[in-house]
């Protein structure tokens, strides 16, 4: 059996800089014609001159490790406290960026710089809806007293509804859903409201990171959670509704960085993404929605034309063995173990 689906998209990944940046760009360029790189370096990508010279330095990583590569980096600010109104338009007018992202202060990696209170960043939101600019949104709240698998949850009652209440007109995308509450409510918010999934979340539950032992290469954040909202995830991704599509928050750390007493968050799953959702949505009966997910959804909310090349998937008689680590200097980026076996490759 075989698939062919207009090439995809990835629209929330994170390449990191330097050497990682050069270790791991081959493997999003291998597959996807765009993706919409995530700002949080250290320091992070807030202004447009930051935002060019980073797309310079990826497009020079590309060069050297993909060279006659076609994919396109689209580029994202990250919003601070500070963050000036009209540069982010004005990058956004100039074409230097597609969205803009609100990490809460301390949600993820690298967001000790996010914003500490909407107030104070509700000129720029107002600018972003008067122009048309995506935001797209760590949906956490960090509050101490939250427990990490209600935070989702959590952000959506105190956060999310009460910005769309005062900024209706503003589009934001929920990043990287992860529960059966943020699914039900995008799908209850016809307007201005779509969501990212990843491919680790549509395949594993907290089991698969606290079972039998810590396994450190599934954690991330958001953290997986109960496979009841798993299989949420995967009744979203393979329905069709186009306000879901495919962002697979790929985020690289070195393995000693996993494998600490305070190990990183994040997934790499940038080289196996395309055989996992393959693996699901058959599994799901739903391999005919498969294209829609990954490459048409994305660029219609963008307001972008779908990517012209192809990509052809084929089923195997015998399953897929995991991607190889990626050698960065003396250390490895471990792919991600979709803990079942995978009967598909990139043809």
């Amino acid at each position: 059996m075989q698939i062919t689906l207009t090439q995809p998209d990835d629209w929330h990944l994170h390449l990191r800089d330097d050497d990682m940046l050069s270790a791991v760009i081959g493997s999003t360029a291998q597959h996807f014609g765009r993706a919409l790189v995530m700002p949080n370096l250290v320091p992070p990508v807030i202004t447009g001159h930051d935002a060019r010279q980073y797309r310079t330095r990826i497009e020079q990583a590309l060069q050297e490790r993909a060279p006659g590569s076609s994919f396109n980096p689209l580029m994202t600010l990250y919003l601070t406290d500070t963050t000036d109104a009209a540069d982010v338009v004005q990058a956004a007018a100039d074409g230097t960026i597609l969205a803009v992202k609100l990490y809460p202060a301390g949600a993820t990696t690298n967001s000790a710089s996010g914003v500490t209170d909407l107030q104070k960043v509700m000129p720029v939101l107002e600018a972003m809806a008067a122009n048309n600019i995506v935001l797209c949104v760590h949906g956490e709240v960090t509050h101490a007293d939250v427990d990490i698998f209600d935070r989702e949850a959590r952000f959506i009652e105190t956060v999310l509804e009460p910005l769309r209440k005062s900024l209706p007109e503003l589009r934001i995308v929920m990043e990287h859903v992860t529960t059966r509450d943020g699914v039900d409510y995008v799908s209850a918010n016809p307007k201005n409201l779509a969501a990212t999934l990843t491919t680790h979340h549509l395949m594993i539950n907290r089991n698969h990171l606290l079972v039998g032992g810590i396994r450190p290469h599934y954690y991330c954040l958001p953290i997986a959670k109960r496979e009841e909202h798993r299989l949420a995830l995967v009744k979203a991704a393979t329905s069709g509704d186009a306000r879901f599509f495919l962002g697979t928050d790929s985020a690289p750390h070195t393995r000693s960085s996993k494998e600490s007493d305070c190990g990183c968050a994040g997934v790499f799953n940038a080289a196996n993404t395309m055989v996992c959702l393959a693996s699901v949505f058959e599994e799901a009966g739903a391999l005919d929605k498969l294209e829609a997910f990954a490459s048409l959804n994305g660029p219609q909310w963008y307001g972008l034309q779908p990517n012209s090349a192809t990509m052809t998937l084929g089923k195997t008689e015998s399953a897929m063995p995991v991607p190889a680590p990626v050698a960065i200097g003396d250390e490895w980026v471990m792919p991600f173990d979709p803990a079942r076996p995978i009967y598909w490759q990139v043809l």
